[in-house]
């Protein structure tokens, strides 16, 4: 069943921000501030980080219950994420991806990785089992507490770091070798944020991608932390996104 889904002309789009691998919600705090100092509406989702095509499920399934068109944010692998997630629920309306993965039709994480220099990701993984509701057991991803800093947040100070490592949430490995289904940015509004200093996500894939994406991209110099540690950029860029989207009437098949 179909239905149009029409919002005002002028509605400002509820940002939806989404975490990628090894942090949490809680990564945009500063980000958030940001925005809801400019008065625009936000949220912040746990990402399970179990699986792209149960985490896009679940991403669609949030937004769909916002009354009015959404702006969705990725970090890292939250770009994969959205970039499946989007052509779902019906009211995404711009995507920003901030240091992140804007995948192609059929291409995973690790295609993207392939093609650029090797980052200091690779070396940092401390692999772990854990068991499926199944009974089943699987291998999930961390980043090894004594490297986390240089490899994701060399921009941040050492309290912040130690603490960022233990409350890690890992990835479960198969998050990183499934393949997108779909690339909504080839037919919604796409902003970037490439981190220039990043040791995660190599900075060339990043500018890759966003290009590739058709992308209003911009550059600042920053760890793979960016949201923490620059997150008066990051907001700045996602308010140019939100201000751009509300200029014109949307009006999306639900």
């Amino acid at each position: 069943m179909t239905a149009d889904r029409s919002f005002r002309n002028g509605s400002t789009p509820t940002v939806v921000l989404v975490h990628g691998a090894f942090a949490d919600a809680s990564s945009w705090a500063g980000v958030i501030a940001e925005l809801q100092d400019s008065g625009i509406p936000v949220t912040a989702v746990a990402n399970p980080l179990r699986g792209l095509a149960t985490d896009a499920a679940y991403l669609a399934g949030v937004v769909a219950a916002i009354d009015g068109p959404v702006l969705l944010v990725g970090h890292s692998y939250g770009g994969a994420v959205i970039t499946w997630s989007a052509a779902q629920p019906g009211n995404v309306v711009g995507l920003v991806y901030v240091a992140a993965f804007a995948l192609d039709e059929g291409e995973n994480v690790l295609d993207i990785t392939g093609r650029f220099p090797e980052s200091a990701l690779g070396p940092a993984l401390r692999p772990a089992v854990f068991r499926t509701a199944d009974g089943e057991e699987a291998v999930e991803l961390f980043l090894k507490d004594e490297q986390f800093p240089a490899v994701f947040a060399a921009d941040l100070p050492d309290s912040l770091t130690s603490v960022a490592a233990a409350a890690q949430r890992p990835i479960a490995a198969v998050a990183f070798e499934d393949r997108s289904p779909d690339a909504s940015w080839k037919t919604i509004p796409s902003w970037y944020v490439v981190a220039s200093a990043d040791q995660a996500i190599h900075p060339d894939a990043q500018r890759f991608m966003a290009e590739r994406a058709g992308a209003d991209t911009i550059e600042v110099d920053a760890s793979h932390a960016i949201a923490l540690s620059q997150p008066a950029a990051v907001a700045g860029h996602i308010r140019t996104a939100a201000t751009a989207s509300k200029a014109v009437k949307h009006t999306h098949p639900a």
